[in-house]
Formats: C-alpha cells, sequence, structure tokens
C-alpha cells in the first residue's frame, strides 16, 4: 500500500487531507498526517480577541474533528525529514514512517527571540504579539485597564501571516479607543519596515490614506535592530528610535524548526518550490501548501485554499506520469478590518496589484474591492462560519483558484 504522508494538521494540511480522501483509492492508499497539536486554531480570529470581540473559546476546536475517519492521525513532533529516502521521523518512541509522495503544511511561526531585546525585561508586560493565542489574550487583558500613551505597532521584517494584520490591529485600536473615550489620550504609531502601508502600491497609497485619515503615524522603512525595554524605545539598524509605552509587535515569522533540521529550507526556514506548480525544488514527490513555502505571495488562509487545486491535481498527475499544470497564480484575497463595522476587500495575484470593483459578482458585489463597506465587514465576520464548516473539509467555493479581472476596474 502506498502512503501519502501530509506534515501539519493547520488550515493547509487538513484542506488535502480532507479532498485527497475523496480521490485516492483507500485500497491502495493511506493517507497519514501528522501534527504535534492536537487544538485547531482559527487564526483570523486572534486579531479580535484584544478587543474583546472573540474569546478564546471562539477560535479553538478539536482538530479530529475535520479530520476524515479513514485518516491516520499522528499527535507528535517530528525530529527530522529525510527526503532522499522519503522518510519522517517522529520523536514519538522513536517512530519512523516512510512515504511515497510528502506535503509539507507546517506553516509559518514568529520568533521574537529574533530580535534583540525582545522577549527581555517587557515581554507580555508592556510588549505584545497578537500571533498567538496567549499574546492576543495577554494584550485582551492589558488593554482592559489601559489608559492611554503611545502604542506602536511594529513589524520585524518581511514576510508576515497576513500581511494586512497590523494595519487591521491599528485601525481596530483607533475604534476600540474611540468607544472607550480615550481616543484622545493615545497616540497609534506603525513602524514598517516596507516603503509605505502595504507591499503593493495602489493598496498602499489607499492604506495610507486611511492612517493618515485616522491620525495614525506611519514609519516606514523602519528595520527594527533591537528593543530597549529599560528606555522603552524600539531602535532601528540606521539608528532611528521610537518611543513606545505599549509596543504590540509582529515579530520575525520563519517556518518550521524541522525544516532546518532537515536541511530543506532558505535563511527563514520556508521550503523553496515552484511557484506556479507547488512542488519542491529538491524533491519532486514533495509538495508544499500554505505559509511553510517561500511562493511570493501573501502568507493567508485564503491563499492556502486557492493553492489547494493546484496541490491535489499536481499530485495526482504526477502519480500518472503527467506534467504538472502550472496554475497557481499567487491568488490572495483578503477582508481588511477598518473599524466602526466597515472593512476593505483586496484581490491581487503574482502580477495584478488590488484594484477597484466589485466582487465575487461583476458589477454587483456585494462586495466592494478597494472601498470601505459595511458588506466587507460582514464578510469578514462570515469567514470564521465558512472556515470551520466549508473550508476546512476542503469543500469547493464560488470562488476560482485564480484570480479573475471580472468586475475590476482598470
Amino acid at each position: 500500500m502506498k502512503t501519502l504522508l501530509i506534515l501539519g494538521a493547520g488550515t493547509g494540511g487538513t484542506m488535502v487531507a480532507n479532498r485527497m480522501t475523496e480521490l485516492l483509492d483507500t485500497n491502495e492508499w493511506r493517507i497519514v498526517i501528522i501534527d504535534r497539536d492536537e487544538t485547531h486554531y482559527y487564526q483570523p480570529g486572534f486579531l479580535f480577541i484584544p478587543f474583546g470581540t472573540y474569546k478564546p473559546e471562539d477560535v479553538i476546536k478539536p482538530k479530529r474533528n475535520f479530520l476524515p475517519p479513514t485518516v491516520e492521525v499522528i499527535f507528535s513532533d517530528i525530529e527530522m525529514i529525510e527526503p532522499d529516502e522519503n522518510r519522517v521521523r517522529l520523536a514519538k518512541e522513536g517512530q519512523v514512517i516512510y512515504y511515497d509522495y510528502l506535503v509539507i503544511a507546517t506553516g509559518s511561526h514568529i520568533h521574537p527571540e529574533e530580535t534583540e531585546g525582545m522577549v527581555n525585561g517587557g515581554w507580555q508586560k508592556n510588549i505584545f504579539d497578537f500571533y498567538t493565542l496567549d499574546g492576543a489574550t495577554a494584550l485582551s487583558r492589558f488593554l482592559r485597564t489601559w489608559d492611554g500613551g503611545r502604542l506602536v505597532v511594529n513589524v520585524a521584517e518581511m514576510p508576515i501571516k497576513c500581511p494586512v494584520a497590523p494595519l487591521e490591529f491599528l485601525f481596530l485600536a483607533d475604534a476600540f479607543f474611540h468607544e472607550r473615550g480615550i481616543r484622545n489620550k493615545v497616540d497609534l504609531v506603525y513602524a514598517t519596515p516596507l516603503p509605505g502601508a502595504f507591499t503593493k502600491p495602489i493598496a498602499s497609497k489607499k492604506l495610507g490614506d486611511m492612517l493618515e485619515r485616522k491620525n495614525i503615524l506611519l514609519e516606514t522603512d523602519f528595520n527594527i535592530g533591537e528593543v530597549d525595554s529599560n528606555k522603552n524605545v524600539i531602535r532601528s539598524w540606521d539608528e532611528r528610535e521610537i518611543e513606545y509605552d505599549l509596543l504590540v509587535t509582529v515579530p520575525t515569522n520563519m517556518g518550521a524548526d524541522v525544516i532546518e533540521r532537515s536541511g530543506m529550507g532558505d535563511e527563514l526556514n520556508f521550503v523553496p518550490i515552484d511557484k506556479f506548480t507547488l512542488q519542491s525544488d529538491g524533491w519532486e514527490n514533495i509538495f508544499v501548501i500554505g505559509d511553510a513555502g517561500n511562493a511570493p505571495t501573501s502568507k493567508a488562509g485564503s491563499v492556502a485554499h486557492f493553492m489547494l487545486d493546484v496541490v491535489v491535481e499536481n499530485i495526482l498527475r504526477h502519480i500518472e506520469g503527467l506534467p504538472l499544470k502550472p496554475d497557481f497564480d499567487g491568488h490572495a484575497n483578503c477582508y481588511i478590518e477598518s473599524g466602526f463595522g466597515k472593512g476593505i476587500l483586496i484581490d491581487f495575484n503574482y502580477e495584478t496589484e488590488p484594484l477597484p470593483g466589485k466582487f465575487p459578482l461583476p458589477g454587483i458585489g456585494p462586495f466592494s474591492l478597494l472601498q470601505e463597506s459595511v458588506a466587507n465587514h460582514w464578510g469578514k465576520m462570515s469567514f470564521r462560519w465558512i472556515y470551520w464548516n466549508v473550508l476546512l473539509k476542503g469543500r469547493k467555493m464560488p470562488i476560482e483558484s485564480q484570480m479573475s479581472m471580472a468586475g475590476k476596474w482598470t
């Protein structure tokens, strides 16, 4: 019997397990999925925890709930991937699993220790992240009693999971402090290594204008070198300093440690892949989905969903000895909470930056591209139900994997 082995039971790995269960003959194939953690986290929901919109229990469910009964599930740390031998070594009892095809879905993880001084002194006292459940929950407790000062949101380096999340945090913070009646006592600052508010020029201009309108200071080209928690200062490599009373950091994002141990990653432990076929550069029977690869697109749940069709089809084509299809175009679709019950939607790919228009129905919507609307906010809030009930199960959605220009205004 042949084995399809999936590393990681997060968004990408779970979708692959569900879809491949429907397509592979269970008399000929076993599907095995490995993860270190039995809890599935709805990571887009972490953003809302600091502001009291969600509670921790709203964003967690058991991973087994979303995996087919025919899939063999193993909860263990992964010691080593040995791709030349087609095997994976587990920390659990020294177990070794051989595979015919491997899907790497090990994700991206924060590493605050990569920035000098980040975890010394002020960590989870007046320095917080919101990219982990613990960080978002601790920040929620802090904000309940904080009476104002200088709040700095800093991105350590790119790439990060969900590049719009720091902007969303600032927009929601602006609304949160208005609702508490202390916005006049809070200075909001966004310090980013990017030359603008976002990675794409048109969206960067739109989002930068929104920051200015909301009286949020934008500090660009800020490449953080260290955190001085004694002085409450972050310092860039070019020796600029930004003072803070509260620092909300998006630390360095890196691929899983096992990728580094296995010698399969780049300098940030992301697996080099063909950005169109999603096949590993080094091994033809290894494919990568989601944040684990180095595809030059957003690391976001929508991207993993759009990758799914390509990964699945190309595994099946490789099994049959057919050439792979270079069909992944970098498609990303991101709702951006802008506060006060409104949101923005952007839709883009490798070649086309976000443009205004209507989505998904051309001229109708109901969602507006690159414009604020109430409908966009509700699109964002409804995604949690879609995530648990549709997306994770690998079901088809009424949005094509490849980006469409229909409904966009050029």
